[in-house]
């Protein structure tokens, strides 16, 4: 995954960090917003963002009851995961909106299914020059109302500095 930002002055067309980054997610990337993926949270070296649980996105569960949610795919977990660990990069380098972020590499641990909304948050392990890394949990609602890590993950990216 490569993540590009809106360049130049667009940071002053905006309020915040997160409202730049939600507007990038909803007019660049249309699969996350097809996902109705959102920025919840940015802070110095950490981001939070969620995705909300949506019929389209879950696995067929042969015997589950009719009025039982099934579970979301475990690849939405994955998107979050590989957009929060690359976009929280962002966080912690020199210049965020000129640098463009690839993944390198991504793994995931599905801990139990997810039946709700997932919130994702990503921590900055390391952000280098040219490689960045980024850990990652996953939360979600349980059928008895518990919030549950559901997955996590760690993501290495490729850091493209402006020349």
């Amino acid at each position: 995954m490569t993540e590009d930002l809106p360049l130049g002055g667009a940071l002053d067309e905006f309020d915040d960090l997160e409202s730049l980054l939600q507007y990038s997610l909803e007019e660049e990337h249309e699969f996350l917003a097809w996902l109705d993926t959102s920025v919840d949270n940015v802070g110095d070296g950490t981001m939070t963002m969620s995705i909300p649980y949506d019929e389209k996105l879950t696995n067929t569960r042969p015997n589950g009851t009719p009025d039982e949610k099934t579970d979301l795919h475990g690849g939405v977990a994955a998107t979050l995961i590989d957009t929060v660990g690359g976009l929280s990069l962002r966080t912690a380098i020199d210049d965020p909106f000129e640098a463009r972020i690839a993944t390198i590499n991504l793994n995931v641990n599905y801990l139990r299914p997810a039946t709700d909304d997932l919130v994702a948050t990503a921590d900055v392990i390391r952000a280098g020059s040219s490689v960045g890394v980024t850990e990652i949990t996953v939360e979600s609602t349980t059928p008895d109302g518990e919030t549950k890590v559901v997955a996590i993950g760690q993501g290495a990216y490729r850091i493209f500095q402006p020349q």
